[in-house]
């Protein structure tokens, strides 16, 4: 016989709760969503465009994470920007990932797969890179949209997106490393970054962190369009 006492009603109802947010994110494009609304604010129209979805499709996405209340909306007349709820999903979203890291051995074989079938393999001590990146020793590149690194850069980068790359390396010293960096260990913006500037005699390295890993650190993290 089921148990309908009010400690367990309680107890079902308490555990109901949880459960919309596992069926919220219980979506690969849900969370590459969230993932890039961790970046920034966007239009669904963008975030349609970054995630290569349909707006349709984009638009019902967006909806089951708002019911969930992991983000929020604004209409702005026939535009409807989307963002994190507020930082405590960031954060959510970052221990997700790191578990998933922890417990699931796949995730760094494909990582692994993929750098080496590009090259990008070589061992690159990341606490003295960061520290590098830190002291401002290197040219930090920050090569996502203009959009997200306005939201939110690491100090002194320089924002030049992978899409004016080529047009723009007179820009960039070359006497000086250059660091590139983009949205975290799994965007690939950083690595065409690197490999571009390789072909065109930089000596340039990809930085994993982004700037949710950079925050998550406890470093201080730069808001506009200045790069320092």
């Amino acid at each position: 016989m089921r148990d309908t006492t009010p400690a367990r009603r309680f107890t079902d109802t308490i555990y109901e709760q949880f459960a919309r947010i596992g069926k919220a994110i219980a979506s690969p494009r849900r969370l590459e969503l969230l993932d890039l609304l961790s970046q920034g604010p966007r239009t669904v129209d963008a975030l349609a465009r970054l995630a290569a979805q349909s707006l349709a499709n984009t638009s019902q996405h967006l909806q089951v994470l708002r019911a969930a209340r992991l983000v929020d909306a604004d209409k702005e007349g026939l535009y409807v920007t989307y963002r994190l709820a507020d930082s405590e999903v960031a954060r959510f979203f970052q221990t997700l990932r790191q578990l998933a890291e922890s417990r699931l051995a796949e995730i760094e074989q494909t990582k692994r797969a993929f750098l080496e079938r590009r090259g990008l393999m070589e061992p690159v001590d990341r606490e003295a890179l960061l520290e590098r990146v830190r002291s401002g020793k290197v040219t930090v590149l920050d090569v996502r949209p203009v959009e997200e690194y306005r939201a939110g850069h690491i100090p002194r980068a320089v924002s030049i997106p992978l899409t004016d790359l080529k047009h723009r390396l007179a820009e960039i010293p070359r006497n000086r490393e250059v660091v590139a960096y983009c949205r975290g260990p799994y965007c690939v913006m950083a690595i065409d970054a690197v490999e571009l500037l390789r072909a065109r005699g930089f000596k340039a390295v990809r930085l994993e962190d982004g700037v949710q890993e950079w925050r998550a650190r406890g470093f201080e993290v730069a808001v506009g369009d200045r790069a320092a």
